[in-house]
């Protein structure tokens, strides 16, 4: 495991807490980017946190003050894994890696027809292949596409179908990868296309994101070194 990386780390979550904006803003949802973290006053889509720290040290109570915590469900992505919340009832829903990848780094020859999904059909056709048929397709939504620093990656196969696919979102220094998925074989499948895709688009920009299990453990073989701990806080119903 390599040591960890302060400062990546930071560029590394103040980049996926601008992509939980813009997810959150496509549902109708304002969040606001403080000096310590991010944070909605109302509840979040599906997967995605109620508040992403971006410093070390963040205070817990100024940060459970901007969110929701009176109904179930509250979320907060802690992306330097040094709070403590269980006093205020959340509890640990998973442990993670915040992934590096250098600009330098090549990447693998596409094996798809890559393109930017551009307009509600293409997007929904996008969806309906990352979901997989779990009902969750409707969590992309066409005012996503007014984002100008998100893009939607889809790798098509010869008969037009979306085989693979990921989120490119432009923040800082870095591009952040998320919802990196291949209809068959997993996201080894996927990373070589994506990163191929990724690098069309920002030829010279480091790549960020964060992994954890088999997944972490495919985007290490495709060139991703582990940069610092990150830790996802759920305050659960009572009873």
């Amino acid at each position: 495991m390599k040591t960890p990386n302060p400062s990546m780390v930071a560029a590394a979550a103040r980049n996926n807490a601008e992509w939980c904006a813009a997810m959150s803003r496509s549902h109708g949802v304002e969040g606001d980017s403080g000096e310590q973290a991010w944070t909605a006053p109302a509840r979040t889509p599906l997967y995605y946190p109620d508040a992403v720290t971006l410093v070390p040290g963040a205070d817990p109570a100024a940060l459970l003050a901007r969110i929701d915590t009176s109904t179930p469900g509250a979320t907060v992505k802690d992306s330097f894994a040094d709070l403590d919340l269980t006093d205020a009832g959340f509890r640990v829903l998973f442990d993670a890696q915040w992934i590096h990848r250098p600009a330098e780094e090549p990447a693998g020859p596409p094996d798809l027809d890559w393109s930017v999904a551009d307009g509600p059909d293409t997007l929904r056709a996008w969806a309906l292949a990352w979901d997989d048929g779990n009902g969750d397709a409707g969590l992309f939504r066409p005012e996503l596409l007014d984002d100008p620093a998100t893009f939607v990656l889809a790798g098509r196969s010869a008969d037009g179908g979306v085989a693979a696919g990921a989120v490119a979102s432009r923040g800082g220094d870095v591009v952040g990868v998320s919802n990196v998925f291949a209809v068959d074989g997993g996201p080894d499948t996927a990373w070589p296309g994506v990163l191929g895709a990724v690098r069309s688009l920002f030829p010279a920009v480091p790549v960020v994101g964060y992994e954890q299990g088999d997944d972490l453990a495919a985007a290490l073989r495709h060139g991703f070194e582990p940069i610092g701990p990150l830790r996802v806080w759920i305050r659960p119903g009572q009873g």
